[in-house]
């Protein structure tokens, strides 16, 4: 008997078929705008029919991949290369934005062409607004026509939040900067801009993305400033414009003395050297009285660190405004000036809870030292508040209003100063007897 244990059969030289990948599919968009162009000669200028056409090819073309050339077709006819020119070598359409009529009506019709196909395809947003961003950088490789229409189509496109403002950026590039390109620009866009919208609408958007102080870098650096940006935009006929990047240099100008004068406070520098400064940056900056108490009153409250207890914060307020109130009477010599304290006083409190039950007593105090005067108190009283916690400070006010309409003159100050703030700071007006205890 063989015992010889036989060998299991072995698997030797087995191939095994692997799935084939999909290999990538190579960046091509020649085809793509073969399809593109032949479509828009079919259609000619009639942009009812484009857009029809656009919305049917998309679920033919791949527009997610050749988005590029697709924009830059319907704008320029053919595929850019940098610096703006148009390849020769591929076929061209002559029913693009560039060889449009150069007029706002035309341009609307154009915006909505964009409008429609990006509405339909909406992953294109993105990719259109990144095209506005490098034709902007092309400018100087465009005709003046062709920068013209550019610039109408995009303040309607911005009108209408089809792209951001921070498209704008780009006409910030040194390249586009020198030669007045982005300028002359500037001037068609905002213009079609604020006739789709208005001053207000521009603003706010351009606040939105922080391009509001950026404006000026429209011009070369030896060239930014805001008489010649206000001349230049005026006589182009965009006052508007000028008016608000003049507010806008305000707005800076008192930024940076809020913050200047906030360090004084923090170094503890002397009151006459404080009001001094302030007085030199008034004539310098053209600010009114009226504005300044408003950024004084700011600034007086930023410099300290505010107890989170009510009970407690009423007390230290007190006892940091009478410190401050010599410096913010120097501010108050006109009634107007006056009421705008008390408004911002009454908003400040609104704003910040712990403080709505100091209104009063910050007032009182401010009447005592002639920070406040009678008549100041009774107009705000009477009309000049404001609707920020209007009833509940007003109510707070009732029996102080009464006190001083109905006190002897010539007592009231006398009685005020000799029973303020006793008995824990808390005040109790009888009206009948007209004196403070």
């Amino acid at each position: 008997m063989n015992n010889q244990k036989q060998q299991k059969p072995t698997l030797t030289g087995q191939r095994f078929k692997t799935r084939k990948r999909d290999e990538k599919e190579r960046f091509d968009p020649t085809q793509f705008q073969e399809s593109i162009v032949q479509g828009l000669n079919q259609t000619g200028s009639d942009l009812e029919a484009v857009a029809k056409f656009l919305d049917a090819s998309g679920a033919k073309l791949d527009y997610r991949r050749y988005a590029e050339t697709l924009f830059d077709i319907l704008v320029a006819g053919g595929m850019l290369a940098p610096g703006g020119s148009i390849s020769d070598d591929l076929t061209r359409t002559e029913f693009c934005l560039f060889t449009a009529q150069e007029d706002l009506e035309t341009m609307q019709a154009y915006a909505q062409v964009f409008n429609k196909l990006i509405r339909r395809y909406k992953y294109l947003e993105k990719g259109f607004e990144e095209e506005i961003k490098k034709l902007l950088l092309f400018l100087k490789g465009f005709t003046e026509s062709e920068r013209n229409k550019l610039a109408m189509l995009t303040g309607i496109l911005l009108a209408n939040g089809n792209i951001s403002a921070a498209v704008i950026g780009s006409l910030f590039n040194e390249n586009v900067v020198k030669e007045g390109v982005s300028a002359a620009f500037a001037v068609k866009l905002f213009k079609s801009w604020i006739y789709e919208r208005d001053i207000n609408a521009v603003a706010v958007a351009l606040r939105k993305v922080s391009m509001d102080n950026r404006l000026m870098e429209l011009f070369p650096a030896n060239k930014r400033s805001c008489e010649h940006f206000s001349k230049y935009f005026t006589d182009a006929g965009l006052k508007e414009l000028s008016d608000f990047a003049r507010n806008q240099e305000a707005i800076g100008s008192r930024k940076e003395l809020q913050k200047e004068l906030q360090e004084m406070m923090a170094r503890g520098d002397n009151f006459k050297d404080i009001i001094a400064y302030v007085r030199e940056e008034m004539k310098k900056t053209s600010i009114s009285e009226q504005l300044m108490i408003g950024i004084v009153w700011s600034s007086v409250m930023s410099c300290v660190e505010w107890n989170k207890k009510e009970e407690l914060v009423c007390e230290q307020s007190i006892k940091h405004l009478k410190q401050y109130s010599p410096l913010l009477k120097a501010f108050t010599s006109q009634g107007a000036s006056e009421i705008i304290l008390l408004v911002k006083i009454q908003e400040y409190c609104y704003d910040n809870i712990h403080f709505m039950k100091a209104f009063q007593k910050i007032v009182v105090l401010l009447y005592k030292a002639d920070v406040l005067s009678e008549e100041a108190i009774l107009k705000w009283y009477a009309e000049a508040h404001v609707a920020k916690g209007k009833s509940v400070f007003l109510e707070q006010m009732k029996k102080f209003v009464e006190w001083l309409k109905n006190a002897e003159e010539g007592k009231k100050k006398r009685r005020l100063i000799s029973c303020l703030f006793e008995n824990d700071l808390n005040i109790h007006v009888a009206v009948n007897c007209n004196v403070l205890i």
